[in-house]
């Protein structure tokens, strides 16, 4: 008896809501998306800082699309998507975080910045202009280049994340 309330009472909600006219955004994996939204688009992503790292637009671009078809289940296309992204990346730097005793440098602080524009085509009160920025810290008895790599995988997911959560879950 108990298993078979289970079973009709959600599809005793659902019918009453569906009978409404209410609109529902529906959710993916946490992604609250308009039900109207059938395509997406991300267009590649510039790099304008003033360091300007081989493939990182290409690495950062690529991450978003991944994440858009992982966590949706909309259609991506090159251009003019019911949601869009476009962006560039405006910063990309280390610097001394902690001095030691003898005036060095103990820790350094890399950190990327990109600026994203999000369009929403249905609703332009979610859509955004915001400028995102990680970093990660690392010891200063590492060069950059011998952590650079590791560091900007780590730092490109959480801007990843950051761009996606603000888009979907309205953070």
């Amino acid at each position: 008896m108990h298993r078979i309330i289970k079973i009709i009472v959600p599809l005793i909600l659902l019918t009453m809501t569906a009978g409404c006219g209410v609109k529902i955004t529906y959710k993916f994996t946490g992604a609250s998306i308009p039900v109207e939204a059938k395509t997406i688009s991300v267009t590649t992503f510039q790099n304008r800082a003033s360091l300007v790292v081989p493939g990182l637009t290409q690495t950062i671009t690529d991450a978003l699309i991944d994440m858009c078809r992982a966590q949706t289940n909309l259609d991506m296309v090159s251009s003019g998507g019911d949601l869009s992204f476009e962006g560039e990346i405006t910063d990309y730097k280390t610097q001394p975080l902690t001095v030691s005793g003898n005036e060095q440098a103990a820790m350094n602080r890399f950190s990327i910045s990109v600026r994203v524009r999000y369009l929403n085509g249905f609703n332009d009160d979610l859509s955004f202009d915001q400028t995102f920025t990680r970093y990660q810290d690392y010891s200063s008895t590492f060069d950059l280049s011998d952590v650079e790599a590791g560091l900007t995988e780590e730092i490109v997911k959480m801007l990843i994340d950051d761009i996606f959560n603000r888009a979907f879950v309205n953070w």
